[in-house]
C-alpha cells in the first residue's frame, strides 16, 4: 500500500467538515469497531462524524466499548429545501405560517414597502454530509437501502472506501484496499499510524484490535500473517486492552443467546461429505428463548468453533416480516456469495445473506441445501 494514498486519504478528512461513515450488512464486530475508532480519531481532529449501518444500532457484545457516537440505521433528512427572500431594500418585521390541510401557509411582513415574486426564490440545500467513509463494503448495492434509496447522494459525494476483501470494485474515489491484511481494524492501524502514530491512544488501540480479534478468532484464522501479529503487538503496546476484548467477544454470552444457541443444537444437520453444517430457527424459537435476529452472529461463531470440521454454516430463519431467510458462512477458501449466488445474496465472501418471500422455512431449506451441496462439489472437483 503507497504512502501516498495513505496521505490522500488523510488529506480528504482533514478537508471534510461533515464525514459520515456507512457500513454494509454484515460488517460484524470488525466494522462497527472500526467505525468507532475512526469516531474517536475524528473527535481528537474536531471533525464531527456520524456512522450508519445498514444492519442498524451496535451489537450488544461491543457495548463495553462505550461509543462516543450513536449508531444509526438510516441517514435522516439528507438535505433541506430552502425559500429565499431578498430583505435588502425591504425589511421584514414578522414571519409565522399555519398549515391548512396539506397546504403550507408562511407569512412574511414587511416593516415598510412590499415584495414581489422577483424577491422569492426556493432551492435545494447542499447535502449534509461532503464525505462518505465506507468501510468493509464490497460494492455500494452491500449497503442496501443506505444506498439504494440516496444512490443521488453517492453518486454526487466524494466516497473513501477503506476494506481489506478481494471482492471489492474500487468504487471510491480514494480506495484504500490492502488485501495483505486480515480485518478492516488493521487497514484502518496502518492508515492511522502512517496519518500520525500519536493519534492511537488506548481507546482508539482497543477498538482496531477489536476488529482484528473478531475477524481472526483471535489470532487462530489461517490468514494471520506476521504482519499481522506485529501490528497487533504495537497496538497491545499502546494499551489496547486485549482480555477485555476476548472476554466480551468470545466468553460473555446472555441467557437468551444459550436458549437460541440450543434450539439450533436441537435441529442441527450435517452433510460430511462437503462439510456442511446447518439449521433452522422459527419465529417461535426467537420468542421462546427471548433472543433477537441480532443475536444470529453470535450463533454462527459457535457453531463455527463448535464444529471445527464444517466448512460451510447455514442458518435458515424466520424474520419480523414472517419471511424466510438465512445466513451462509464459510472458510477455508469458500466464497460464501458466490456459493449463494442462486439466491440472490447480499453480504460479503465470509457471510452472505438470502432472503425469500414466497416460501415456508421447510421449503426454502428444502431448496436451499440441496442447491448448496451441489455447488460445494463442483468446487472441491474444479
Amino acid at each position: 500500500m503507497s504512502l501516498p494514498l495513505y496521505k490522500q486519504s488523510f488529506e480528504i478528512l482533514k478537508r471534510s467538515k461533515r464525514p459520515v461513515v456507512v457500513l454494509p450488512h454484515n460488517c460484524g464486530e470488525d466494522g462497527y469497531a472500526s467505525a468507532l475508532a475512526l469516531s474517536h480519531v475524528c473527535k481528537k481532529m474536531n471533525i464531527p462524524l456520524d456512522i450508519v449501518a445498514a444492519d442498524g444500532v451496535l451489537p450488544q457484545c461491543l457495548a463495553f466499548l462505550k461509543p462516543i457516537e450513536r449508531v444509526r440505521g438510516a441517514f435522516g433528512q439528507l438535505q433541506k429545501f430552502v425559500v429565499t427572500l431578498k430583505v435588502d431594500k425591504t425589511k421584514l418585521e414578522e414571519l409565522s405560517y399555519d398549515i391548512e390541510g396539506d397546504e403550507l401557509h408562511i407569512y412574511l411582513t414587511p416593516r415598510s414597502g412590499f415584495w414581489t415574486e422577483k424577491d422569492l426564490g426556493s432551492k435545494t440545500s447542499s447535502y449534509k454530509y461532503d464525505l462518505i467513509i465506507s468501510i468493509g463494503s464490497a460494492n455500494l448495492e452491500s449497503l442496501g437501502k443506505i444506498f439504494l434509496d440516496n444512490s443521488a447522494f453517492f453518486y454526487n459525494t466524494p466516497i473513501l472506501n477503506i476494506d481489506h476483501m478481494p471482492e471489492n470494485e474500487h468504487f471510491g474515489q480514494i480506495n484504500v484496499v490492502d488485501l495483505t491484511s486480515t480485518s478492516n481494524g488493521e487497514v484502518l492501524y496502518q492508515m492511522l499510524n502512517s496519518w500520525d502514530g500519536n493519534l492511537i491512544n488506548e481507546h482508539i488501540s482497543t477498538h482496531l484490535l477489536t476488529g482484528m480479534i473478531s475477524k481472526t478468532q483471535s489470532f487462530k484464522s489461517a490468514n494471520v500473517t506476521p504482519k499481522t501479529l506485529q501490528n497487533a503487538s504495537v497496538l497491545l503496546k499502546k494499551g489496547g486492552r486485549r482480555e477485555e476484548i476476548v472476554d466480551n467477544l468470545f466468553r460473555t454470552r446472555s441467557v437468551e443467546t444459550l436458549r437460541l444457541w440450543g434450539r439450533v443444537l436441537a435441529r442441527l444437520k450435517s452433510e460430511s461429505s462437503v462439510k456442511l453444517v446447518w439449521s433452522i430457527i422459527s419465529s417461535q424459537d426467537f420468542v421462546h428463548s427471548g433472543a433477537g435476529e441480532e443475536e444470529l452472529p453470535d450463533v454462527i461463531e459457535e457453531l463455527i468453533r463448535n464444529a471445527p470440521e464444517a466448512e460451510v454454516v447455514v442458518l435458515l430463519y424466520e424474520d419480523k416480516e414472517k419471511h424466510v431467510c438465512g445466513i451462509v458462512s464459510s472458510g477455508r477458501g469458500m466464497d460464501s456469495l458466490e456459493l449463494a449466488l442462486p439466491f440472490k445474496p447480499n453480504g460479503t465472501r465470509d457471510i452472505a445473506r438470502i432472503c425469500f418471500t414466497d416460501r415456508s422455512i421447510t421449503e426454502a431449506e428444502k431448496t436451499v441445501i440441496p442447491k448448496l451441496i451441489e455447488r460445494i462439489k463442483e468446487r472441491q472437483l474444479a
